[in-house]
C-alpha cells in the first residue's frame, strides 16, 4: 500500500479525472444527439455526478494540507486545474439544461401525436426512463463500491499509521530506559572514581608519614652516634 503523503490527493484526482470524462461525454457529446427523456436523464446524472466531483475537489483540499511544503506547490496548480476543469463543466451544463428547457418549451407547443398499435405507451420514453433509472442505480452501486473501497483503504492506512506510531513509541520508551541506565552507570562510575582518588589521597598522606619517620629515626640514630 502507498503511505506517501501524496497518495489519498492523487486517488481522488484520479476518481475527479474519471467524473469528468463522464461529464465530458455526457455534456459534449450523447446529450446533444439523444432525445428528450434520455437527455433529461443524463442532465440528472450529470447533476449527481457535478456533486460527486464537488465532493472530490473537497477531500483533496483537505489532504494538500498534509503535503510537505516542498511538494505543494506542485499540488496546488493540480488542485487549480480541478476546479477550473469543474467550473466549465458546471457552465456547459447550465447551458445544456438551458437548452433542453427551450426544446420542451416548443414541443408543448408542437403538441402530441396520439399512440400508435405498435406503441401503446405512445411513445418509447417509459422504456427510456427504465433504462436510464436502471443505468442510475448500476453507476450508484459502482459509486458506492469506489467509496467502500477508498473508506477500506483510509482505515488500512490508518491502522498502519497507529502501528508506527506504536512502534516508534516503544522506541523513545526504551531509548528512555537506556538513558536512566546509562545515568546510573555514570553515577556508579562517578563514586568510583571519588573512592580511588580519595584512596589515593590516604595513600600519600601515609607514605608522607612514614617518609617523616624514617627521616626522624635516621635522624636520631645520627646524632646518638656523633654524641
Amino acid at each position: 500500500m502507498d503511505n506517501s503523503p501524496t497518495a489519498l490527493f492523487e486517488s481522488y484526482e484520479q476518481d475527479f479525472q474519471q467524473i469528468v470524462d463522464s461529464l465530458k461525454q455526457k455534456l459534449e457529446g450523447d446529450v446533444k444527439d439523444e432525445r428528450a427523456e434520455q437527455r433529461k436523464a443524463d442532465m440528472r446524472r450529470v447533476e449527481m455526478e457535478l456533486d460527486e466531483a464537488d465532493e472530490m475537489i473537497s477531500q483533496m483540499e483537505i489532504e494538500i494540507q498534509g503535503i510537505p511544503q516542498s511538494m505543494k506547490p506542485h499540488y496546488q496548480t493540480r488542485l487549480r486545474t480541478a476546479k477550473a476543469d469543474l467550473s466549465r463543466y458546471k457552465k456547459l451544463s447550465n447551458e445544456v439544461r438551458g437548452q433542453l428547457a427551450r426544446s420542451d418549451l416548443l414541443s408543448s407547443r408542437g403538441g402530441a401525436g396520439p399512440p400508435t398499435s405498435d406503441e401503446p405507451y405512445g411513445s418509447t420514453s417509459d422504456r427510456t426512463r427504465l433504462l436510464s433509472g436502471a443505468a442510475l442505480l448500476e453507476d450508484g452501486s459502482r459509486r458506492l463500491q469506489e467509496s467502500q473501497r477508498i473508506a477500506l483503504e483510509t482505515e488500512d492506512q490508518g491502522a498502519d499509521i497507529l502501528m508506527s506510531l506504536r512502534q516508534q513509541r516503544e522506541q523513545i520508551e526504551n531509548s528512555r530506559d537506556t538513558l536512566h541506565r546509562a545515568d546510573g552507570s555514570i553515577d556508579r562510575a562517578s563514586g568510583t572514581l571519588k573512592k580511588m582518588i580519595r584512596r589515593m589521597y590516604q595513600q600519600r598522606v601515609v607514605t608522607a608519614i612514614i617518609i617523616v619517620v624514617l627521616v626522624l629515626l635516621i635522624a636520631v640514630i645520627v646524632w646518638e652516634k656523633l654524641s
